[in-house]
């Protein structure tokens, strides 16, 4: 093993490839969910970049592969660890992926990309004083590549949603929460939520599918066709009323999802109910 990786390693440099380091271990969110006391945590928005960790030396992505971002981008960024999202703009992120897996580094390209910095890994203090020592680091580097996401308090649930629905309506994705009073911590945890809005739409029973376990006889999942012609299983959402009597075929029905695959599909999709003509 040791001579194969030695071995991995020489090609590597001969060719001038992108090794992966093992993949960083970092703070994961958690879906947010009623009850959480939102007046505990710094807010930002979501941004749809690309994840990358600096440790001081090399930029990498969550995967632990190498960036392959230009010499000037990497060189003048402070000699301490940073985590945060490659960013273009909103609603920019295929654009923004095709430029950050390049083979080469394209520079006009990246003059466009933004480092959107929101936590220092392992850093001492609790995180509201880690949010403050991020812009006194990004303030001092001076670099127009190199920003601090803003973080803002909210003082109830109504406040959350007036600024999740002011964001959405922006073009952004949604929002992040990081517990104010949080040291830093790596793994999936409530110390980060993130919330995205649900979206409606409505598509066309084409068929039913048959129920599988205790479904057995009943209505397992509608087929949908969407407006563009896309189909998709539709299996959440029902009350077994409505699986013993599904909507027809040929009927319009709403339904809600999260968000669009990159194939175009619905996310998290759940019925809502027959339209009403």
């Amino acid at each position: 093993m040791r001579r194969l990786r030695a071995l991995l390693c020489g090609l590597a440099l001969l060719f001038s490839l992108p090794l992966a380091a093992a993949p960083p271990e970092l703070l994961l969110a958690n879906v947010y969910r009623d009850g959480i006391d939102v007046s505990a945590y710094l807010v930002s928005e979501k941004l749809d970049g690309v994840r990358a960790v600096w440790d001081g030396e090399t930029l990498r992505a969550r995967s632990g592969y190498r960036v392959n971002a230009p010499a000037w981008f990497t060189d003048a960024l402070p000699k301490t660890s940073l985590d945060g999202e490659l960013w273009l703009a909103r609603g920019q992120f295929d654009r923004l992926s095709g430029i950050v897996r390049r083979d080469e580094a394209v520079d006009e390209e990246w003059r466009q990309i933004r480092y959107m910095i929101f936590e220092l890994p392992g850093a001492p203090g609790d995180f509201s004083e880690r949010a403050g020592r991020i812009r006194e680091i990004v303030a001092a580097a001076g670099l127009p590549w190199l920003e601090a996401i803003p973080q803002a308090r909210v003082s109830s649930r109504e406040a959350l949603q007036r600024m999740l629905v002011e964001t959405v309506k922006a073009g952004g994705e949604g929002l992040m929460l990081h517990r104010a009073d949080a040291p830093y911590e790596t793994g999936r945890s409530d110390t980060l939520l993130k919330l995205k809005p649900w979206l409606d739409a409505e598509a066309v029973v084409i068929a039913h599918l048959p129920g599988k376990g205790k479904y057995v006889g009943l209505m397992g999942a509608l087929r949908l066709r969407m407006p563009d012609g896309r189909e998709f299983r539709l299996g959440t959402g029902f009350t077994d009323a409505q699986r013993r009597n599904p909507p027809p075929l040929g009927a319009t029905v709403t339904y809600r999802y999260r968000e669009l695959t990159p194939n175009g599909l619905p996310r998290f999709a759940s019925f809502l109910r027959i339209r009403q003509e």
